[in-house]
C-alpha cells in the first residue's frame, strides 16, 4: 500500500496541518512517512500545499507528481492540481469554495461542502477536519481512532479543549462520505 496526497488551499485553512495529522498518524500505525509542506508566500493568502506519502515500503521520494489522492480546499488548488491525480484515484473538492465541477472522469470525485458543514458545527476554522474525516473514510489510509491520537502531536498541549469540535467534524466528513458511497451503489 502506498498513499501519495495533495492537499491544497489558501494559506490559513489548515492543509499543511491535514498533511501533518495523516503523517503522525502513519507514524503511529508502524507506516513509512513523508511530510512536505510548502512555505513563503503560500501562508499569506496564496495557495499553500503540502505533499504526504503514507507506504509499508521505503518511501523513495517526497516529492508528488503523480498522487493517489488531491484534496483542495479552493478554487486555484483544484485548477492546478486537478492533474496530478492518477486514472482510478480520488479527487475531493470543497465545494463551498470551489465554483466548478471536476473535469476529469477517470477519477473518483468526493463533493465535500466542508465550510458549509464547519460553520453548522459553530466553527469555520474546522472546515479542514470535515474534509479530512472524509478523505480518511474514503481511502482508509489510516483509521479514524489514530488520527483522533494525533490530534494533541500536532496542535501541542493547551489546546485539549478543542478535541471535542475536531472530532465532531472528523466524523460529519466521514459520515457524508458513507452518505455518497451507499448512494452511488
Amino acid at each position: 500500500m502506498e498513499e501519495r496526497i495533495i492537499f491544497a488551499g489558501f494559506g490559513g485553512q489548515g492543509v499543511l496541518s491535514m498533511g501533518l495529522i495523516i503523517t503522525y498518524a502513519g507514524m503511529f500505525e508502524g507506516k513509512n512517512v513523508s511530510w512536505t509542506p510548502s512555505y513563503g508566500p503560500e501562508m499569506r493568502g496564496g495557495t499553500a500545499y503540502c505533499n504526504v506519502t503514507v507506504s509499508d515500503e521505503e518511501v523513495g521520494s517526497p516529492i508528488i507528481t503523480e498522487a493517489t489522492s488531491v484534496v483542495v480546499m479552493n478554487r486555484p488548488s483544484l485548477d492546478k492540481y486537478e492533474s496530478y491525480v492518477i486514472p482510478g484515484g480520488k479527487l475531493f473538492i470543497n465545494t463551498s469554495l470551489v465554483d466548478r465541477k471536476a473535469e476529469r472522469e477517470d477519477i473518483e470525485v468526493y463533493e465535500i461542502p466542508a465550510n458549509d458543514i464547519a460553520n453548522e458545527l459553530g466553527n469555520l476554522k474546522i472546515a479542514n477536519m470535515v474534509m479530512l474525516g472524509a478523505f480518511i473514510e474514503a481511502t482508509k489510509v489510516v483509521k479514524m481512532g489514530t488520527v483522533l491520537k494525533a490530534l494533541p502531536e500536532v496542535f501541542g498541549k493547551g489546546k485539549e479543549h478543542l478535541m471535542p469540535i475536531n472530532e465532531k467534524a472528523l466524523n460529519r466528513g466521514a459520515e457524508l462520505v458513507k452518505s455518497l458511497i451507499t448512494t452511488k451503489k
